[in-house]
């Protein structure tokens, strides 16, 4: 008789000869031939892919954010020295 765990054997009792029935053709089957085939391997590979690109696309976003906010601070900042140019030139009665 095969290996049959404690659980499996309980519901082959129950369930009738339905589990012996999937045992043996459990032990016909050859595990070193069971492989996913080529669809497997597409799949796989397609899914590799799709992370690649979704992984560029997201170091392009993060960089174009990163310019953005280098930008604003950049305007922000001349707007800075223009408003104090023109203070600077109130007080001292320039222009």
């Amino acid at each position: 008789m095969s290996y049959c765990p404690s659980v499996l054997c309980n519901q082959a009792t129950r369930n009738g000869d339905t589990l012996n029935t999937a045992l043996i053709l459990a032990e016909k089957i050859d595990p070193n031939g069971v492989t996913p085939g080529v669809v497997g391997f597409l799949i796989t590979a397609a899914v590799a892919i799709t992370a690649i690109f979704l992984i560029l696309d997201m170091n392009r976003r993060m960089r174009r954010l990163r310019y953005r906010e280098e930008a604003v601070a950049n305007v922000d900042a001349e707007v800075a020295v223009d408003t104090l140019i023109a203070d600077v030139d109130k007080e001292t009665g320039n222009r």
